[in-house]
């Protein structure tokens, strides 16, 4: 099979012919139909993720495996299935859950394989999407999107599924209380239809794209502020009142420390985007207001099964989808336009 892949310390995405894997037990190959493109994906590509004056935490190092096809938001069609597969049967469209684990920790049997320490998520520690087949390990990670258009549904393997686990942190609110979220791509776009279907109406969205903010205008923001200029205090008088919960889907060292400094007492911070970079706060005032900090990485499986239901439901808005062909030279032209931040809504490729 054609295969797309990423080198360590090469920008090329490469054309490749890979052996096509044969399913065994549970495990079911699929022919790639869509294949959504993250901004985790251009973390990947180049090799691994800024931490500050920790320097970069390394991909390589940390033990993936070269060549890497990237891609993990997918839908595809069944095509074989191991002799253990009784769900899902040949010619059955499904979106692809690829947040998996080792499968025998706690946290996996919890539910919770996006905490696993041990990790082998598509389309980072195993081949993903940008491919013409994909094996996923087990058929309990497909999921029937039987009426949604398939390349929205592919967003919701991340995008979606990541707003959807952040607003999960942050509600219930009183619907009055302002939210604010930084950064209004696809991720940011995702939360502020959630948090508007689930009946919060005051909603802030930050970005320095004016278009972007116009998006978020369409989907249910009630108030934008365009942020180049990292004037917070602007900010603070443009909500009013102190902010009640943050999501922060850029995180770097300027988002970061500009959500701080809007909380109200006793608010909450969840950090989503991989950006990079630190932020120092002052820890007399994280004690004397109260402030949590979360961490929030992607959502689980049972979260996106809910997503699907809520989606195949009409209950959440469609985000702006830009289609392309998947091929090596569309992938690397969609990295490269995602890195220079001109993309609004999601890109996602169609096979």
């Amino acid at each position: 099979m054609r295969a797309f892949a990423v080198m360590p310390d090469d920008p090329t995405v490469h054309d490749l012919e890979v052996p096509t894997p044969t399913p065994e037990g549970r495990q079911v190959l699929l022919r790639v139909v869509r294949a959504g493109v993250c901004h985790t994906d251009t973390h990947l590509r180049a090799g691994g993720y800024d931490l500050g004056s920790r320097g970069t935490m390394s991909m390589k190092d940390r033990g993936i495996e070269y060549p890497m096809v990237l891609g993990h938001e997918v839908v595809g069609v069944v095509e074989k299935v191991g002799d253990e597969v009784d769900s899902v049967q040949v010619g059955d469209l499904r979106l692809i859950y690829p947040w998996i684990g080792c499968g025998t920790c706690r946290q996996c049997r919890e539910g919770h394989d996006n905490r696993c320490a041990a990790g082998r998520n598509l389309g980072v520690a195993r081949h993903g999407g940008y491919a013409e087949n994909i094996l996923v390990p087990d058929e309990k990670y497909l999921v029937d999107i039987d009426g949604l258009d398939p390349s929205w549904a592919a967003t919701m393997a991340c995008s979606g599924l990541t707003a959807y686990s952040a607003v999960d942190r942050i509600l219930p609110l009183d619907p009055d209380e302002p939210v604010v979220i930084f950064g209004a791509g696809g991720l940011g776009l995702t939360a502020v239809a959630i948090l508007r279907s689930r009946g919060h109406r005051n909603i802030c969205a930050v970005d320095v794209a004016d278009r972007n903010l116009d998006s978020a205008r369409a989907l249910g923001a009630t108030t934008t502020f365009n942020s180049g200029s990292g004037d917070t205090a602007a900010l603070r008088e443009r909500l009013g009142a102190p902010a009640a919960a943050v999501v922060d889907f850029v995180n770097n060292g300027a988002t970061a420390g500009a959500a701080f400094e809007i909380l109200a007492k006793g608010a909450i911070m969840v950090q989503v985007g991989l950006f990079g970079g630190e932020v120092t706060i002052p820890t007399a005032l994280l004690a004397l207001r109260m402030i949590r900090i979360e961490g929030s990485f992607v959502g689980t499986l049972a979260q996106m099964q809910q997503l699907v239901r809520l989606a195949q439901q009409g209950a959440i808005p469609t985000i702006p989808v830009v289609e392309r062909p998947l091929s090596a030279s569309e992938v690397a032209g969609a990295l490269d336009d995602l890195t220079a931040g001109g993309v609004t809504g999601r890109i996602v490729l169609t096979a």
